[in-house]
């Protein structure tokens, strides 16, 4: 039998983020220490000087104050060297414009990953994809460092930021007030009151329904959330 090579192991929800530390374009960082009590959202892309990710790179950071008034730190990655990130952000800045973004400085840290150590600790590789680059992955990760939600991108395709912060927010929604959000939720609208847990909790769930809280069966109740 012939040897198969072990593939990095992506991390799963509820688990702790692997430590790492690394150069990147706003300094060394050392992880998860210097993000203590703060959200991260930590993202790889293919390569400098491509299309695709200069246009997420563009919207990540003109969306970036957005994410920090939601106590988030983003953190970008690639499989290339400082040198080559810092002549892409300086293209992006001095010569591309596009949907009336122009002059757009990336200030959150870009990660150099030549070596693969942070990609692959974090399952971002995926050889039947590319050996040689990082898929398009975002890592949602809590003030107390655990994973709380992942999502991967082919090559070809850009991501969604308007998810990327919906996702972020919901979640923000769900520790904060002990609820769950329902499909397509936005902000401002009504949250999921968690199911009861006995027989005797259900029929008092139904028959307390009114002011506080509607139900459209005993285990499927709303309710008005603080934005």
């Amino acid at each position: 039998m012939c040897n198969q090579p072990v593939l990095p192991r992506i991390p799963l929800i509820g688990e702790k983020a692997p430590r790492f530390t690394a150069k990147t374009t706003q300094g060394d960082i050392t992880f998860p220490d210097d993000f203590a009590g703060k959200w991260v959202i930590l993202f790889s892309h293919p390569a400098d000087f491509t299309p695709v990710c200069t246009t997420e790179f563009m919207t990540f950071a003109t969306m970036e104050e957005e994410f920090a008034a939601l106590n988030c730190q983003l953190i970008g990655l690639s499989i290339d060297s400082h040198y080559a990130h810092i002549a892409w952000l300086r293209t992006i800045k001095e010569k591309i414009e596009w949907k009336g973004m122009k002059n757009v400085e990336v200030k959150f840290p870009v990660i150099a990953d030549l070596k693969m150590e942070v990609a692959k600790a974090f399952g971002m590789v995926m050889p039947e994809a590319s050996d040689t680059q990082a898929v398009r992955a975002v890592f949602f990760i809590d003030p107390e460092a655990r994973i709380r939600a992942l999502m991967y991108y082919p090559l070809s395709t850009g991501r969604n930021f308007d998810e990327i912060k919906r996702l972020l927010i919901a979640m923000q929604t769900a520790d904060k007030h002990q609820v769950a959000t329902p499909a397509d939720w936005r902000p401002g609208d009504k949250v999921i009151v968690p199911p009861p847990g006995s027989c005797g909790q259900a029929a008092e769930r139904v028959a307390g329904a009114g002011k506080e809280y509607e139900c459209l069966d005993w285990f499927l109740c709303f309710k008005e959330c603080p934005q």
